[in-house]
């Protein structure tokens, strides 16, 4: 049996490109190892250079093929692409059960495409937990562009503006409403609109529905982004030439207007309180019977309300985490 590469060996392989490192580091995330966090954080400082781009939709919209597609568009450019594909998790293995790699199998033997599945264990918003962090390990291993594909979970999926730098919002004709990205914000989140499946026939109304919707709640000024609607034909191969300028019109005016950090602060903002939020429930989770009993019984006993309980276990877990650094500080 081979000896365990270090993690922090695998992060220098990232940077100089290595794939099968790139896959194994990012296993590790997925499996919530410890050891791997140094290396991580060293990659991080190299990060920045990628461009991320959402691809979501609700289910059946043709979103892993239009994610297909789009990366053999600018392969032809000569870009690498990193894909992370969303899937929902197994209720018995916790692993991703679409099988996304199986769909993109085409694009497996290419050197300059990467494709890595993800199971969401749990996680709503359809990005997996580990996502960004499959991210950063891409865009230090060098890929251009980064495309994240979520799970598909509908009217949930707002997350993904949190993650990436574009985002675009796939609709496909005859799915039950007439235009479903109107739902739950879903309309606002986009940067750009993909109309797929564009080959039928009822394709042009869903196209001059976001049409009319945009101008409706269109911006004025001239810095702002025109949200353009592109339509595309996987059966075809048709609109990806078009999806790929407006992805990279997009990505221009971040940077002509300074959005662009604006943007990087906002996703590095968010990624912040969620793992820290993730922290304070793990650390319940671990402490339950000792922190949550007292509390608890009072509040079922109705001796105080469950606000001032939340309030007093935070101020458990914050005064065992100021210990904690103080008792074991880093050497």
């Amino acid at each position: 049996m081979s000896e365990r590469v270090p993690s922090d060996e695998l992060a220098r392989r990232v940077r100089e490109g290595n794939l099968r490192a790139a896959a194994r580091l990012i296993t590790r995330v997925e499996a919530g190892e410890d050891e791997c966090r140094p290396a991580l954080a060293e990659l991080y400082r190299h990060t920045g250079h990628a461009h991320v781009v959402g691809i979501t939709g609700v289910p059946g919209c043709g979103k892993s093929t239009l994610v297909s597609q789009l990366a053999r568009t600018l392969r032809a450019d000569g870009r690498r692409v990193g894909i992370v594909a969303i899937d929902p998790s197994s209720p018995f293995s916790g692993g991703a059960i679409l099988g996304d790699r199986i769909r993109m199998s085409d694009l497996v033997e290419d050197p300059g495409v990467f494709i890595r599945s993800m199971a969401t264990r749990g996680a709503l918003g359809g990005l997996a937990k580990a996502s960004l962090d499959a991210v950063d390990i891409l865009d230090a291993a060098g890929f251009d562009t980064i495309l994240i594909e979520t799970v598909g979970v509908g009217q949930d999926e707002v997350d993904i503006v949190q993650a990436a730098q574009s985002t675009v919002v796939v609709s496909a004709p005859g799915l039950g409403d007439d235009i479903q990205a109107i739902k739950a914000g879903v309309l606002e989140i986009a940067d750009i609109h993909v109309v797929s499946k564009a080959d039928r026939a009822d394709a042009n109304r869903t196209v001059m529905e976001l049409k009319t919707m945009l101008t409706m709640s269109m911006p004025s000024g001239p810095d702002q982004w025109y949200t353009p609607v592109v339509a595309t034909s996987s059966e075809k191969c048709t609109g990806f030439d078009e999806l790929r300028d407006a992805i990279d019109r997009h990505r221009a005016h971040l940077i002509d207007s300074g959005e662009l950090e604006n943007k990087r602060s906002e996703i590095a903002a968010n990624r912040m309180l969620k793992i820290a939020e993730g922290i304070v429930r793990e650390d319940f989770r671990r402490e339950r019977e000792a922190d949550l009993a007292d509390v608890l019984g009072r509040v079922s006993r109705r001796e105080t309300d469950p606000h001032a309980g939340a309030v007093e276990l935070l101020a458990v877990v914050n005064s065992r985490i100021r210990h904690e650094s103080t008792a074991d500080p880093v050497q």
